[in-house]
């Protein structure tokens, strides 16, 4: 499938994914402004304040009621136990497999940037990293990128002839500049601006 047939698409229901530090929440963001849909984020939706690990019977409502409420959406974010719920009703999924150095990568200079702003990662959570959480923890998302990278290629790419979701039209991007040129001819297709 070439970039422009990609970008001749009506799919209202969208989930991008990818190992952590691909870009998921950035992409999903920009594509959802140039369609003009609801973004919903995965991990906003999973954790609570100061960062309360939610039991599956108190996360899965959320999300469905998150994903049902609304006709249309782009969600971002993995979460493989959730696919019944998320999957269900979805038309297309992105994702975005970059190579290793490059996620990683980007992984590090979030991690980073995080670190020294202090900055919110969801609203009124208190949720924020620090040099110690994201490099020095068990729970170090960096770590969490290393070891997730692998098996989280080997799922998507089982994905992609399993019978049980032949509804679901997969997009798979192997580079920035592969979805950078998607998200600008999507942009031209819908009559928007985009700026890399």
């Amino acid at each position: 499938m070439t970039i422009s047939q990609q970008t001749d698409f009506s799919y209202r229901r969208i989930n991008v994914v990818g190992t952590s530090g691909s870009g998921k929440t950035t992409f999903g963001q920009r594509l959802a402004a140039i369609l003009n849909l609801d973004f919903i984020q995965i991990d906003q939706i999973f954790w609570g304040p100061d960062w309360y690990l939610p039991t599956d019977a108190e996360f899965f409502p959320k999300l469905k009621q998150e994903l049902t409420c609304r006709n249309s959406w782009v969600l971002d974010g993995n979460y493989a136990r959730t696919t019944p719920i998320k999957w269900e009703n979805v038309e297309a999924v992105i994702w975005l497999d970059y190579s290793f150095i490059r996620t990683l990568y980007q992984a590090l200079k979030r991690a980073l940037k995080r670190a020294i702003t202090q900055e919110e990662i969801w609203p009124d959570t208190g949720n924020k990293e620090s040099f110690k959480k994201s490099f020095f923890s068990r729970d170090s998302i960096i770590l969490w990128t290393i070891t997730t990278y692998g098996s989280t290629r080997k799922k998507y790419n089982q994905c992609l002839t399993d019978p049980r979701y032949s509804h679901i039209r997969f997009i798979r991007f192997r580079s920035i500049s592969e979805s950078h040129t998607f998200l600008k001819h999507v942009s031209i297709a819908f009559g928007r601006t985009y700026e890399q």
